[in-house]
């Protein structure tokens, strides 16, 4: 195996990726007040957990993974490793990352491991990985590899509508948010990510409108469409993702288009019925 791609489990993966010794999913740790501890793993069971959320009156948190284990994952006969990790404004798994990579080369020396920031989350994680794999088939070296997705991440577009901010909110991750409307008048923001930060780019009454002023501003943004993967994760809801899809296909077409459903980190921040979007 030439190459090793790790991304942690913010990073949603279709299943055949999932097997696919290439890749390995670092977890992180979703906690629910006292009654509710466990890994972000393949044994994630979102009902339960989103079970869990919903009668809990303590809002759910993360706790990122050791830089040991991202050393484990390193641990490879691969000789090119990249790591992915969700955004370094929202979490500590891209500090982990760094400091396992530190401590891999202390214990076993050089090995050519690039740390990826994807200043992004979910989908966006997904869209780095799957272009790191598609450029190392396509024989790039690594040095390349480590520029385009570089490029790639800085020209990456995330956007997401959910029906309750309260998770981010009450962890502190809307400080790039200057007002948010009460959710009882049932005013949905339309939010992005801004160089790993989030952002509000408008609001709707309502989240079918919601829904379609992010599409809006998919099409205005993205550039050559069809050159471009479009992925779009939901949490709990597959009608809304085939919706803003739907939309989409309307005005413009893609390279491919990937619908997943969002595993534990990810769930715990789009809260029931949330959808995002990369491209």
């Amino acid at each position: 195996m030439k190459y090793k791609i790790v991304v942690d489990s913010c990073c949603e993966l279709p299943q055949n990726l999932k097997v696919d010794e290439r890749f390995e999913i670092v977890p992180l740790t979703l906690i629910v007040g006292d009654q509710y501890e466990k890994e972000d793993n393949e044994a994630f069971n979102q009902k339960e957990f989103l079970d869990a959320v919903a009668s809990c009156p303590q809002c759910p948190k993360s706790a990122c993974p050791s830089p040991e284990r991202y050393m484990q994952a390193y641990t490879t006969e691969a000789e090119h490793v990249y790591a992915v990790t969700l955004s370094s404004k929202l979490s500590g798994s891209y500090n982990s990352a760094v400091l396992g990579q530190k401590l891999y080369h202390e214990k076993y020396g050089d090995k050519q491991i690039h740390i990826f920031d994807s200043r992004s989350a979910s989908c966006g994680e997904t869209q780095i990985a799957v272009k790191l794999a598609e450029w190392e088939e396509a024989g790039f070296s690594f040095e390349e590899i480590v520029d385009k997705a570089e490029a790639f991440i800085r020209k990456m577009h995330t956007y997401f509508v959910l029906d309750n901010l309260d998770t981010l909110r009450k962890n502190g991750r809307l400080s790039g948010v200057k007002a948010l409307v009460a959710s009882t008048l049932n005013i949905k923001p339309v939010m992005a990510g801004d160089d790993g930060s989030i952002v509000q780019l408008g609001q709707a009454v309502g989240i079918k409108k919601a829904l379609a002023k992010m599409v809006e501003h998919v099409l205005t943004d993205v550039i050559e469409p069809e050159k471009k993967n479009l992925m779009i994760t939901h949490c709990n809801n597959l009608q809304r993702a085939e919706s803003v899809k739907k939309l989409l296909l309307a005005k413009a077409t893609f390279k491919d288009i990937w619908i997943m459903d969002t595993a534990g980190i990810s769930s715990m921040y789009a809260n029931d019925g949330g959808v995002i979007v990369t491209v």
